[in-house]
């Protein structure tokens, strides 16, 4: 029978009865509201009377253990005697708290109900309580006294973290040769059993997950940067970790799928015309290769050969879907990861005898394109350098050479006249050379060559001649376009003059409908001179190469299909190629020092002196955008007075900041 101040408990909470009204029950719930409920959603744990004060006071003094272990020993002696009439009974709650307490009274009974729910020692209900056994609970108290020292290690690990200042580098004043990027901020060390603890730091910090337990705890925001932060300051990570591609979901690795080598079958034979990939000392997948032929009255015929993975590569196929999940091969300072597996390299990359697709290309007087030829090749590759080739160029050793760079420069004047734009504007190749001792991060600016404009414009030539040819065959292709910027209305010269014009540039459009590229000059246009590199240059070849053969080709459908997902993968290879070369140029900028000498000049190749020549793109009031050739980069400082676009100034480094990829200058 249920009495008036009885102790129960209801939804695991323990509530005073205050009333009883027929099969209502009146309770006062410890920490809540009232209720009135039915007996059945209670349990009477003591008959009372009791108060809140009784459950306010400490819990009595007890001995659980002990009253577990003699509760055990009865459960073991009543399992030998299973059958005997005497076995012992389940203990009550009631019999629990004396025996654990000495005493059974409301709080006792309150306390005997949290052991029973705790479930360490003992299970069952009010009614039946049982020891568990013994093998059973000493697991699980060797358990609770790992997780209470897990607990306990943290704390100590967050207090320890707690106590580091921000990671900050610190620019070293003076002249003399530095030290390089610095490896790691000065802090306590870490032992490998507290790195543990930043497994969730780790995983915001590469972009895996956008929370962060520890981050949360020690009051900083849950971004990537401040994770990144964090991670340098205590020693976890070093400046040479960089985790932009991980951010953007992207794998460090190149293609896993190999496909099979081009099949046999006829392919013109052009071994006898002298072919020249030609490009920078570093790259090492040549794709495309440039010849030149003088047919008589036909006029010149530029020969532009590529790569032909499309020979084995069709769409569907294994390889085919891996390059079009990465959109492009990812180009970072430390590394390629390939769109394609280094392994079919060998099959397809131009270099010595090659097969190729071959773009024949007709180039009358007015250098516009007469007529348009495809055809699958074997080409005898000759790799040269832009500096080997200008060399060609210029000492006339090379009659080939040195007429199509002629040419070249005649189509760049024709597509000035037919509304191009041209931009030029500094830039530098950065390498990191992870396998050095010490490791070895260099900053290069790209020179100008006239084989390198050479090579754009037969490129080019491909890209307008393939798109003619595919509208000419109907068949459906992706085709590249741009709408025309909005151009300044008093242009500037010089550096100033093309990063106005930069900024009037629109982005380009790929759809499977020819339209004006306005920045090149050209009516129709597309790009096939990388499929080795990009996906939808192998998208192209897949449909030059299906119609050649006969074969199904792709609908305009499926090629937008294809050409969406591409661009997007394409789209974040991009973003984090230039988030990559932030960091590695900020690390870079880290291992410099701040020159104590107002009057240095200009940064030369392995200076140490934080101070470079910066050229005024732009002013807004005391504020300019400025260029650092040497550095290829952009960035804002500010001004003194007279300062204009295009005036050369000299910056100094005044702060890095490895995690946003970021440095600040002012004037020097």
């Amino acid at each position: 029978m249920i009495h008036d101040k009885s102790l129960a408990i209801y939804k695991n909470r323990p509530a005073l009865v205050t009333g009883i009204e027929g099969e209502k029950i009146s309770i006062a719930v410890f920490g809540g509201d009232s209720v009135r409920v039915r007996e059945k959603d209670i349990e009477i744990i003591h008959p009372g009377p009791c108060t809140a004060k009784d459950l306010e006071a400490p819990p009595p003094a007890g001995n659980v253990r002990e009253a577990w272990e003699l509760l055990a020993e009865d459960a073991a002696t009543a399992d030998v005697a299973a059958t005997a009439a005497d076995a012992p009974q389940a203990t009550s709650l009631k019999e629990l708290a004396e025996l654990v307490y000495g005493v059974f009274s409301p709080r006792s009974a309150w306390a005997a109900w949290e052991l029973l729910k705790e479930g360490l020692y003992f299970s069952g209900d009010a009614r039946a309580v049982s020891a568990r056994p013994r093998s059973v609970v000493e697991e699980d108290e060797k358990k609770r006294e790992e997780k209470q020292r897990e607990t306990g290690d943290r704390a100590a690990f967050l207090e320890k973290l707690k106590k580091l200042p921000p990671f900050k580098i610190t620019l070293r004043k003076g002249t003399d040769q530095g030290t390089g990027p610095q490896e790691k901020k000065e802090a306590p060390g870490l032992s490998e059993a507290e790195r543990r603890f930043l497994g969730d730091v780790e995983a915001l910090a590469l972009g895996r997950s956008d929370k962060s337990r520890t981050m949360k705890e020690l009051g900083k925001g849950e971004t990537p940067e401040e994770a990144h932060r964090l991670l340098l300051g205590c020693g976890a990570w070093t400046v040479w970790e960089n985790p932009h591609p991980g951010r953007f979901g992207l794998s460090r690795e190149s293609a896993k799928v190999v496909p099979p080598p081009p099949p046999e079958e006829k392919r013109l034979d052009l071994t006898g015309l002298a072919a020249y990939a030609i490009d920078s000392p570093w790259s090492d997948d040549p794709d495309d290769a440039v010849s030149l032929e003088t047919s008589g009255s036909a006029g010149q015929i530029l020969w532009v050969h590529v790569a032909d993975p499309a020979a084995s590569i069709p769409p569907g196929s294994p390889a085919d879907k891996e390059a079009r999940d990465r959109g492009a091969t990812l180009y970072l300072p430390e590394g390629a990861s390939r769109m394609l597996a280094p392994e079919a390299l060998p099959f397809f990359a131009l270099d010595g005898l090659s097969p190729a697709l071959s773009f024949k290309i007709t180039l009358l007087p007015d250098l516009t394109i007469g007529e348009i030829d495809i055809v699958p090749s074997r080409v005898k590759v000759t790799r040269l350098t832009y500096e080997e080739a200008d060399g060609l160029i210029a000492g006339e050793g090379n009659a080939a050479l040195s007429a199509l760079a002629a040419l070249a420069a005649r189509n760049v004047e024709r597509r000035l006249d037919t509304g191009a734009v041209m931009i030029e504007l500094p830039e530098v190749h950065i390498h990191v050379n992870m396998n050095a001792s010490p490791r070895e991060i260099s900053v290069e600016p790209t020179k100008s060559y006239r084989s390198a404009e050479m090579v754009r414009e037969c490129m080019i030539w491909a890209g307008e001649g393939a798109a003619r040819w595919a509208l000419k065959k109907q068949l459906p292709f992706p085709f590249i376009s741009q709408e025309a910027g909005e151009l300044p209305g008093k242009r500037l010269p010089g550096l100033a003059g093309a990063w106005q014009l930069r900024r009037c540039m629109r982005p380009r459009n790929l759809s499977a409908k020819p339209g004006v590229h306005w920045g090149l000059g050209l009516d129709e246009y597309t790009q096939v001179t990388s499929p080795l590199r990009r996906y939808t240059d192998l998208i192209c070849h897949q449909q030059i190469r299906a119609f050649l053969r006969g074969e199904k080709t792709l609908n305009e459908e499926e090629i937008l299909f294809r050409v969406s997902a591409a661009e997007a993968a394409a789209s974040t290879v991009v973003r984090a190629e230039r988030a990559s070369r932030a960091h590695w140029l900020a690390v870079y900028l880290s291992g410099k020092k701040v020159s104590g000498d107002n009057s240095a000049g200009s940064n030369t190749a392995g200076s140490n002196a934080a101070v470079w020549e910066a050229v005024v793109l732009d002013r807004k009031g005391s504020k300019g955008t400025v260029i650092i050739p040497a550095l290829g980069l952009e960035t804002h400082v500010s001004l003194r007075g007279g300062e204009e676009p295009n005036d050369t100034i000299s910056v100094g480094l005044s702060s890095v900041r490895i995690p946003e990829g970021e440095a600040g200058f002012a004037l020097n």
